[in-house]
């Protein structure tokens, strides 16, 4: 919401906290088929796209996510020919995958094509590779296009979603990662977004949890900071079709990738696992 003094403000009730932006000005606010889409000038974190109330993303400092959703499961996968993003309209997520010159094809899923027009108008930076020739945009319902996907076509896929409610509620479910699973081919990593360690435990571990009933032989949670979702901390899981997640066998190429945050000793810090998160998922086995 936006107070009488230009601050926008997310509530998180459940926690009691919130995070606020000061704004310059709105720039643009539409209700598409699925969600109402803003975008805020604001004084120090340059454009904020808010959907449905919510922080997305800001230019100053999407580089933290994008670049923690993709290139660690791609630096992890030995060969990652295919990739999928299902949701990730922005095209940030997009942009970090065609980074890495062994993709020879990346198929993006998402519901909304208004986020990605008000992302390509707002923020070009983040669309600049939507043009690549590996690249191809489709807008559908990413749940419906996974379960009619050939078997053991992809190598990677990046599930790119907003929170688990609404539109994306459906992609946190062990359906929908059994229909990824016959996807992946032999050795197939996933990785999800899954939210804050600190505030949604419970969500990081129902997915362990899920996707281990899927038919997933691993699964790991890796961490990150993120300035504008709530409690500032958050994470992604990898999950692998085999026994074990491969070790990180390309640690060196990350010094290869036009990144802001992201490289090796990144990396290998995001695995390590805070002590309460591996209490807990030590008591899923």
């Amino acid at each position: 919401m936006l107070d009488d003094k230009h601050w926008f403000t997310e509530v998180h009730d459940v926690a009691g906290s919130a995070f606020s932006l000061r704004c310059r000005r709105k720039l643009h606010e539409e209700r598409s088929a699925y969600q109402t889409i803003e975008v805020h000038e604001t004084e120090g974190f340059g454009n904020l796209m808010v959907i449905d109330g919510f922080t997305m993303l800001s230019s100053r400092e999407n580089f933290l996510y994008h670049e923690m959703l993709a290139h660690p499961v791609l630096l992890t996968h030995p060969d990652p020919k295919h990739v999928c993003i299902i949701g990730g309209g922005d095209c940030g997520t997009l942009r970090e995958v065609l980074k890495h010159d062994g993709v020879e094809q990346v198929t993006q899923i998402d519901i909304d094509e208004r986020v990605t027009r008000v992302a390509e108008q707002f923020f070009p930076e983040l669309t600049a590779g939507n043009d690549d020739p590996r690249a191809t945009l489709l807008f559908a319902d990413g749940i419906k296009w996974m379960a009619n996907a050939p078997a053991a076509s992809l190598n990677v896929i990046i599930i790119d979603s907003t929170d688990p409610v609404g539109p994306a509620q459906g992609l946190f479910t062990a359906d929908f990662y059994r229909d990824c699973r016959r996807v992946l081919a032999d050795g197939g990593l996933l990785v999800q977004q899954s939210e804050s360690p600190l505030y949604h435990l419970d969500i990081i571990a129902a997915m362990h949890e899920d996707l281990k009933r899927a038919g997933f032989g691993a699964t790991q949670t890796l961490f990150f900071p993120q300035t504008i979702y709530p409690s500032g901390w958050w994470s992604a899981t990898m999950a692998c079709t085999e026994p074990d997640i491969p070790s990180f066998r390309r640690i060196d190429a990350g010094a290869q990738l036009d990144t802001h945050y992201y490289n090796a000793d990144i990396h290998a810090a995001a695995l390590a696992q805070p002590e309460f998160v591996r209490k807990r998922l030590a008591a899923l086995d």
